[in-house]
């Protein structure tokens, strides 16, 4: 089966790529993360930005950024699993390998659904956007949070597989399942593919 895409109702949208969530700094090791990003994710990332770009598509970012310096505005979740991401902090900025351009829109979340803590649903109605191209990290996380509460809102959710990382391979693979329930599953070639045509 071909994938169609209509560039003109399509959002490519990466989700926690930043440099908080690249850094191994700031996280327990999890080598296996930290080398499908670097390795498969960051590069798929780089063509379907490009491919996305030249088709006319917008290219959205989400990064994980308190609206406060002491981050008393974080939801629940974040205030659990301790993500203090100040605003206007290093760790809150797109990763550099994957820079917006022009005047590509950046919002800032403090939870982990894009939908719940930003206007992201007013924005992309706006824009004439009803196809979502869900990229980043993690996988079974913000990722699968973001695409579940897209579906119910009537969007058409894709998960771009080979362009989302999580803790494990296994997570990946579990939170992709749960995807397939909701929305749908493409490799960045099969996307950069419709978008070109």
């Amino acid at each position: 089966m071909t994938l169609a895409l209509d560039p003109d109702k399509t959002a490519l949208l990466l989700i926690d790529v930043q440099n908080f969530v690249l850094d191994p700094a700031n996280h327990p090791p999890r080598p296996a993360f930290y080398d499908r990003a670097t390795r498969i994710v960051l590069p798929n990332l780089q063509g379907l930005m490009d491919t996305a770009r030249a088709s006319g598509a917008e290219v959205i970012y989400t990064v994980m950024e308190n609206l406060t310096r002491d981050g008393r505005d974080r939801s629940l979740d974040y205030k659990l699993s301790g993500f203090n991401i100040p605003k206007g902090s290093a760790g809150g900025q797109v990763a550099p390998e994957t820079a917006p351009q022009g005047d590509e829109i950046v919002l800032r979340k403090s939870s982990a659904c894009l939908f719940h803590s930003t206007n992201f649903d007013y924005v992309m109605r706006n824009m004439g956007v009803s196809t979502i191209l869900s990229t980043g990290f993690l996988t079974d996380q913000c990722v699968e949070q973001t695409m579940k509460a897209g579906a119910s809102l009537g969007y058409r959710m894709i998960c771009v597989e080979d362009a989302c990382a999580t803790d494990t391979e296994e997570r990946h693979e579990a939170a992709l399942d749960r995807i397939r329930v909701i929305g749908e599953i493409a490799s960045s070639q099969a996307i950069r593919s419709a978008l070109a045509t």
